[in-house]
């Protein structure tokens, strides 16, 4: 084994070991910065020894660097935490055109000669589908989350079977492309353009409430491509950190489908979000009870046990400084606090457990579903900021919702339900909340940042 391959080893234990530190909120920089420092090894090895018969243009590889640099440090400055899931989904699309443009390059240059091989045109061919689905596919994502696309679901008729056609003409082109044939170029831009157009075809038919999945899974289908350029160009240090990426992405998809109680298939194909069809009693007017941060303050004076639920709107309104102040002022007056953190807050997955570390909110007072869910029967006040689907009632009872079966916080539970919103507008599911029409339910309308900012001030004069 030589020094590169050892190199590549230590690489791959510091990914694994980071990988493993991000699974908790509380390790989570440490697993990044580890993780970083064996991708910096890999990337010193590879420079190092590039392999036999390649001179490495170190000019060009530093202008890149430079390049790269720089538009990382302006996206980590500029993008605002509310916009964090688009940028993970612009990452996850250029990780994979990079591979696509990696593995199109090798083939250009490996055409016509000795060493094209079939293993390694058709590793080409995998690659360059993989990275090229992955890159229209995220910036459809990308324009879902940014609302320059509609984030409900667009669908239209023979769309499924059209998805397939492409598919299998994708599947014949790449043999075609392998076997030769004197058309083999052709069919290669082919496959470019088939799997550009896949990838959004694939992608638009997905709602918003469905896009903490779908991030993940691009996130995997970007290790999935990264493997195959590693296969492409025979490096190890690039098939093993994109195969972590891709098994973990998918792991983290099916943690993800689990916590809507759904398959994968379902939710790219379900097309979940789209307007329901009336049903025996889905258009039932819900009565809410409006109060104020003023009543909503006395209630919390008389609490003894607190829950926080957040979600979307909170990052929205970027209120996690304002919740962290509220909540340090009820721990000062002798209250319990805890956090409800279910898996598909928000709009990628951890993006509440991103949200609230930003504001230095205690790790150990973020609850994850399983262990906050039996908190709620004695807590007083839960305080849902912004979230909806994912706190509503009907899908444990009412099997014609598109969320039934879905495991959901049980804030309902509580003595005192809090629910803060700027309108009653449904959430990602197109679906009304019920919880708004309970008994034990409060509705404090307005921005979540406001509101708490108020609320603070009025438990402050109590």
């Amino acid at each position: 084994m030589g020094y590169t391959d050892i190199a590549y080893v230590i690489a791959a234990i510091l990914f694994i070991l980071g990988i493993k530190k991000l699974s908790s909120p509380k390790t989570a920089r440490n697993g990044n910065t580890i993780a970083s420092i064996g991708m910096l090894i890999a990337i010193i090895a590879t420079v190092v020894s590039p392999g036999s018969g390649i001179e490495l243009d170190f000019k060009l590889i530093a202008i890149g660097m430079i390049i790269g640099s720089i538009i990382g440090a302006t996206f980590a400055i500029r993008v605002q935490m509310t916009q964090m899931p688009q940028m993970v989904a612009i990452f996850n699309g250029f990780g994979g055109g990079a591979s696509a443009l990696v593995a199109s390059a090798e083939y250009f240059n490996k055409f016509g000669t000795v060493d094209q091989t079939t293993f390694l045109t058709a590793t080409i061919i995998l690659t360059v589908f993989i990275g090229t689905l992955t890159l229209t596919g995220s910036f459809i994502a990308f324009g879902k989350l940014q609302g320059f696309i509609s984030g409900k679901p667009i669908v239209f008729p023979g769309q499924q079977a059209i998805n397939g056609f492409l598919t299998l003409a994708l599947v014949v082109m790449g043999v075609s492309v392998c076997i030769g044939g004197g058309q083999e170029m052709n069919m290669f831009y082919g496959v470019l353009i088939l799997a550009a157009i896949l990838g959004i075809t694939l992608t638009i038919p997905i709602g918003g409430a469905d896009m903490p999945v779908i991030i993940s899974l691009l996130n995997s289908y970007s290790g999935v491509a990264a493997a195959a350029t590693g296969f492409v160009l025979m490096n190890n240090g690039l098939i093993i950190s994109g195969a972590l990426v891709g098994a973990s992405g998918l792991i983290l998809t099916n943690i993800m489908c689990k916590g809507m109680n759904r398959s994968l298939a379902n939710v790219i194909f379900g097309a979940v979000g789209l307007e329901q069809e009336s049903v025996a009693g889905s258009d039932k007017q819900i009565k809410v009870k409006s109060t104020t941060t003023e009543e909503a303050a006395m209630i919390l004076e008389a609490a003894d046990k607190v829950i926080i639920v957040p979600g979307y709107g909170l990052a929205v309104a970027q209120a996690q400084h304002a919740v962290r102040e509220v909540a340090d002022l009820l721990e000062s007056m002798g209250k319990k606090v805890l956090y409800a953190i279910h898996p598909v807050a928000g709009r990628m997955p951890g993006h509440m457990n991103v949200l609230l570390a930003e504001a230095n909110v205690p790790y150990e007072q973020l609850k994850d579903l399983g262990d906050v869910n039996p908190e709620f029967d004695d807590c007083d006040v839960a305080i849902v900021l912004g979230a909806n689907d994912v706190v509503n009632p009907a899908s444990r009872h009412d099997t014609s919702s598109p969320i039934y079966g879905m495991p959901i916080l049980d804030v309902d539970k509580s003595r005192t339900v809090i629910v803060n919103k700027r309108t009653m507008n449904p959430g990602f599911a197109g679906i009304q909340n019920e919880l708004f029409g309970f008994d034990n339910t409060v509705m404090v309308f307005g921005d979540a940042k406001e509101m708490l900012t108020t609320l603070y001030k009025d438990l402050k004069e109590l």
